[in-house]
């Protein structure tokens, strides 16, 4: 468990290997007098993919799939239930308390609200440095200063001491958010969960964003496990894409391959809606029947099947393992062996 001479192994930081995250349903007093039976909201059910070292890699879904329970599981805040999260070759859910606090300096997340997720009562200057300290990772106040003006600056924030002695109420939101960024990138991590990060914020916001990021993954070489529901947002600023449905992974590949030449029926919906700047290009949209089923009642074989439009009657019935399509391309669905 020694993180500091763990490393890298064919280029991937992390590997996740059959990742279960499953949820206990309390039931009342009477239903549990009647049945002994317990149930589960399988949140993330047997989900293997990479991370490799340096890329960008959008986790896309719709609500409730499972994405943002995906992101906090890799971080342990989040307990799994079943498989195996390994960090430089490491088991994450093995880690004892002490090895835990030097991954977590290594491993942070930005949350979707930065209206809530910092305290207001803090200046922006003592928000960005309460991890320095909380780490023991400086030895004066001037070294604390320094760090801290830099992680602000490289945020965006510029010039940084004019926001050092403000309060979040006196920030827009997009400053806020770069407030959180600044504050997850202080520390110098190697990878960030960013879930949802511009979700809340403007349009005209986003961009700045987005460029932010991915400008400090190339200068600092940060990783990131980009959480969103709009496949358009990780289209601009992914690597690869992954395709989480109901708990699963169901698509993954290069960016460029997913949106180009999607597999998957559920992926070929996302896509079909991506809007396009030609008003007189012709697209057929493909609209899904129905709701999510309910993930405390997972359908059996596919279960995407009640709402594809190209499901046979085999999808109700065999659950489709990983197809490689090539390249790095993978696809669950057996219509494609």
């Amino acid at each position: 468990e020694d993180l500091a001479t763990a490393d890298v192994t064919d280029g991937v930081l992390f590997r996740v290997r059959d990742l279960e995250v499953y949820f206990p349903i309390h039931q009342s007093f009477f239903k549990s007098l009647v049945t002994t039976e317990k149930k589960w909201v399988k949140a993330v059910d047997r989900v293997s993919l990479d991370i490799k070292q340096g890329e960008i890699l959008a986790l896309v879904g719709e609500s409730g799939c499972g994405k943002t329970t995906m992101g906090r599981a890799a971080l342990r805040l989040e307990d799994a239930t079943g498989g195996q999260i390994l960090y430089k070759g490491l088991p994450v859910e093995r880690f004892t308390q002490r090895a835990l606090r030097e991954y977590r300096k290594k491993a942070q997340i930005i949350f979707q609200d930065p209206y809530n997720s910092i305290n207001p009562k803090q200046t922006i200057f003592d928000i960005v440095a309460e991890p320095l300290e909380v780490n023991d990772l400086v030895e004066s106040e001037r070294e604390k200063e320094e760090r801290v003006v830099k992680a602000i600056s490289e945020a965006g924030l510029r010039p940084a001491q004019e926001y050092l002695y403000r309060y979040p109420h006196e920030l827009s939101g997009g400053q806020r958010q770069r407030v959180c960024i600044a504050g997850a990138t202080v520390l110098e991590p190697d990878v960030i969960v960013a879930d949802e990060p511009v979700a809340s914020l403007d349009v005209s916001i986003r961009n700045d964003i987005l460029k932010l990021m991915v400008e400090q993954k190339e200068k600092l070489g940060v990783t990131y496990l980009f959480i969103t529901h709009d496949l358009s947002l990780a289209w601009v600023i992914s690597d690869r894409i992954a395709v989480m449905y109901l708990g699963r992974i169901v698509e993954i590949g290069d960016t460029e391959e997913v949106v180009a030449n999607p597999r998957h029926p559920y992926t070929k919906a996302l896509i079909s809606v991506i809007p396009v700047p030609d008003p007189l290009a012709k697209r057929e949209h493909v609209i899904l029947s129905g709701e999510t089923p309910n993930p405390v009642d997972i359908p059996t074989g596919c279960r995407f099947h009640p709402r594809c439009p190209e499901a046979i009657e085999a999808c109700k019935e065999v659950e489709p393992d990983d197809v490689h399509i090539g390249d790095g391309h993978y696809v669950a669905c057996i219509r494609l062996k």
